[in-house]
């Protein structure tokens, strides 16, 4: 029986293949947040940058494109057309009238619970057929990898 090209593993990925099914999967999810994401007029990403602004309030952009951990011109980029979508707004900081600070616009609001709404839908087709036990064990484990990660990274 052959393997479905999902989930094919190459012969120069056997001694990572955990990073290769992660790898696979984070394009392969990145790809459905995108198709759900499409439906609301935003690109993947955007919503992340949306959930911080809702969550947070106003933020430098200089700390977004921290948080994000993107290049500068690719969150300029991403604000000009959230910007042109009406959902947020970028003014000069009044503390540093050199920074830009951003902020989510009212009209963004409505968007909140359909960023909400597609994430649960991603997340249900993400993990379908695992049991509540799994999907929580499934969690523990890419939260202590994310962790490994992230101090290296530091």
């Amino acid at each position: 029986m052959e393997e479905a090209a999902c989930t094919r593993l190459p012969a120069a990925a056997h001694c990572g293949p955990v990073s290769h099914a992660l790898s696979r999967t984070a394009r392969l999810h990145r790809t459905a947040a995108a198709g759900l994401l499409r439906g609301l007029g935003l690109y993947p990403g955007q919503e992340l940058v949306m959930m911080h602004l809702w969550e947070q309030g106003p933020s430098r952009q200089s700390d977004l494109i921290k948080m994000l951990d993107l290049d500068p011109s690719t969150i300029t980029k991403m604000l000009q057309r959230l910007e042109q979508a009406g959902h947020v707004r970028r003014l000069p900081d009044p503390a540093d009238r050199r920074a830009i600070l951003v902020r989510a616009t009212e009209r963004s609001g409505g968007l909140l619970t359909e960023v909400a709404r597609a994430w649960g839908t991603l997340e249900e087709r993400t993990l379908a057929g695992l049991s509540a036990t799994e999907r929580e064990q499934f969690l523990a484990l890419l939260l202590k990898a994310e962790g490994n990660l992230c101090a290296e990274a530091r």
